[in-house]
């Protein structure tokens, strides 16, 4: 038996996620068609996430799930990565130092599409420059970047460029990523090859927001990469985009921020696979986020107006996925001023108490014994710092407080009540967590539920300290909130489940066309949830299953139906659905062309970079039919796929004067899509 699954093409599909790394063996068993269409799943297995060293997390779960299965390394065709790295960092607001470039806009533009917000701290440049709609150009004037230049180089990661409408003309980005990576060796983002849609800062937005990213996707990809090398695995390295397609590693490092929600869509084409189900909503919940979108007849929805993760709404074409801030490993907080305090969750991931136990041992037990010893609860008890341990030269840029506090924290985790003697202290630890830097250490659900004995894989000693100590935290009276570690952790576990329900409905209310943020609608959906009598009764229910998806997910789930109506459906191989997911799609990408009319009798085409002029619509026409067609062909197989079918759509803008038809423009969109290619 071993024999012949040996035999047969195997496909390994890995996700790595905020808390763990997934990894899963996948066997074809029937069908004609290539790929792993038809199957089952051989093996599974998970191990921790290790930031600081990712390669270590990978081989952990990838040599357990080829031990389990028996595999012979050489039967693996292809290689298919799902990550919620950089979802995750941009919900907690992490990533690089990088220099936005901004030619032809005005520092007023800052304020437009979150771009100010999302900027924060990291420096801006403006410079002369850019095109008009047409793609006429304006004066370049590079002069002032090119100064600034060495100073730069050894205060950032990466650069951002985008200039005032570089969709029509990418000319001086074009100039500008040159200068800079020709001085500086740092890598650039242009942002006109990341979207081809109008909107200056938006599209500045999701640059920035790239060439943040690109360091730690690299890092991913190189562990990676290096762990197959050293297993002799060489099958071709796939990862999941935010819209669930396949792209190359290498495509991907260019632009990880179209890997933002790579997870999350991941695991839709898991749920669909695994449950069959073609309308359900589905929820996945893990140690940092819970992400929840709508199959609807078996596909999907696209976010049409681009993701948004981390209050950001970028350019990427991705899964209309909701993501919130509540997880297993949520930051576990107690409402201020409040007779009877509310627990709140997130939106921060904490590294948990129980883990830490395990990872910095003593240390942190005899801290939380010593805060226990204490007659009354102190503000920061059970919370404590340790670095991620990234490489130094992502600490460039710290002001003098951050290097200050960054030094004092090492590789073994201290209390912030020994580490932080004062309110601006807590608020410089905030940026360095925020920088990816450093990690901080306290109470949350996984903690809980270690507590009650529903999750044991970490130290559960630690874990009831933890909830100890917030046990005595006081509510508005000066009474304990709970009576003991067992009370507390109960009340935290309800408090995740009841949430969950919340993101769930207000994902349904977003749906059907309404704002499940908003302010009324958020109150209707808490008191339906709670169950809160009133003068008007309210109840709530979905028209569909929901399919729960995560580890946790059978543990946070099971009070679920009661408070949406509906059934939960949690499939058995839940644990692992992203990973499986990886190893079901396909690759899919996209090429565009836009004509415009600057004049009577002239149409200028822009497309794969370039701009041309020519005297009739119908000529211009096919030549953009034949570019963005050779365009999509070049950017399948950079993604990863041969095998490929192309299809193009056409979308005109016109006018009627006085009966006669009047070209305004065109835009074409290739898309190619495909199998991804395997070892031979």
């Amino acid at each position: 038996m071993r024999s012949n699954r040996k035999k047969r093409p195997l496909f390994l599909g890995i996700d790595t996620g905020g808390t763990y790394t997934d990894a899963v063996l996948w066997a074809e068993t029937e069908g004609p068609q290539e790929g792993p269409n038809k199957g089952k799943v051989l093996a599974k297995a998970k191990a921790l996430t290790t930031r600081h060293d990712l390669a270590v997390g990978i081989s952990g779960a990838v040599d357990a799930v080829l031990q389990k299965a028996g595999a012979d390394t050489g039967a693996i065709k292809l290689v298919s990565m799902s990550t919620t790295l950089a979802t995750n960092a941009l919900v907690e607001g992490q990533g690089g130092r990088v220099a936005l470039v901004m030619i032809g806009f005005s520092e007023a533009d800052l304020a437009r599409d979150g771009l100010k917000a999302a900027l924060g701290t990291d420096p801006v440049l403006f410079c002369p420059g850019g095109h008009d709609v047409h793609g006429n150009t304006a004066g370049l004037d590079l002069s002032g970047i090119e100064a600034m230049l060495p100073e730069l180089g050894s205060s950032v990661s990466g650069f951002a460029v985008c200039a005032y409408f570089a969709t029509r003309n990418p000319a001086h980005e074009v100039a500008a990523v040159k200068l800079i990576r020709d001085r500086t060796g740092l890598p650039v983002t242009a942002s006109h090859e990341l979207s081809n849609k109008l909107g200056g800062p938006r599209r500045a937005l999701t640059t920035l927001l790239n060439a943040r990213l690109i360091s730690m996707i690299d890092r991913l990809v190189t562990a990676t990469e290096g762990f197959l090398k050293r297993r002799g695995i060489a099958a071709p390295l796939m990862v999941v985009r935010g819209d669930g397609a396949l792209v190359s590693a290498a495509f991907a490092r260019q632009r990880p921020i179209e890997t933002i929600l790579s997870g999350p869509a991941a695991s839709l084409v898991g749920a669909r696979h695994m449950t069959g189900f073609d309308n359900a909503v589905v929820s996945d919940i893990g140690g940092t986020t819970t992400d929840v979108a709508v199959l609807d007849k078996g596909q999907p929805r696209l976010d049409p107006e681009g993701a948004t993760v981390g209050g950001f709404r970028t350019m990427v074409e991705a899964v209309a996925m909701r993501t919130f801030g509540l997880g297993g490993d949520s930051e576990v907080a107690l409402e201020d001023g409040a007779l009877n305090p509310k627990i709140l969750l997130g939106p921060r991931r904490l590294v948990p108490l129980a883990l830490a136990g395990m990872t910095h041992g003593e240390a942190v037990t005899a801290e939380l014994e010593r805060q226990l010893r204490s007659p009354n609860p102190g503000r920061l008890d059970g919370r404590f710092a340790v670095r991620t341990g990234v490489p130094d030269r992502l600490a460039a840029g710290l002001t003098a407080p951050e290097a200050r506090l960054y030094d004092t924290i090492g590789t073994v985790a201290v209390a912030l009540d020994k580490l932080l003697s004062s309110n601006a202290q807590n608020a410089t630890l905030d940026r360095l967590v925020s920088r990816g830097l450093v990690h901080v250490l306290g109470f949350t659900p996984s903690d809980a539920a270690h507590v009650l004995g529903k999750q044991a894989n970490w130290d559960p000693i630690v874990a009831r300290l933890g909830a100890k100590l917030f046990a005595r935290k006081r509510d508005g009276r000066g009474q304990a909130i709970a009576t003991s570690p067992e009370a507390i952790s109960q009340q935290v576990l309800v408090a995740l489940t009841r949430l969950s329900a919340e993101v769930i409905l207000e994902t349904a209310f977003a749906e059907d066309g309404l704002d499940g943020a908003s302010t009324v609608a958020h109150a209707l959906v808490q008191r339906a949830v709670d169950g809160r009598p009133g003068i008007a009764r309210l109840s709530v229910a979905l028209d569909r299953p929901v399919i729960g998806l995560g580890a946790s997910a059978p543990l946070h789930y099971a009070g679920l139906p009661q408070l949406i109506g509906n059934d939960c459906v949690v499939p058995e191989d839940t644990d692992v659905a992203n990973a499986l997911g990886a190893v079901v799609g396909q690759v899919r990408v996209s090429a565009e062309a836009h004509i415009s009319q600057p004049k009577e009798g002239l149409f200028r085409l822009a497309a794969g970079g370039r701009v041309r002029d020519f005297l009739d619509e119908a000529s211009a026409i096919a030549a953009a039919d034949t570019d963005v067609r050779a365009t999509a062909v070049v950017l399948a197989r950079e993604a990863g796929t041969d095998n490929l079918e192309i299809e193009v759509s056409t979308q005109f803008r016109i006018s009627t004067v006085e009966g006669q038809r009047m070209f305004i423009e065109a835009h074409l969109v290739a898309v190619a899509s495909g199998r991804p290619r395997i070892a031979a």
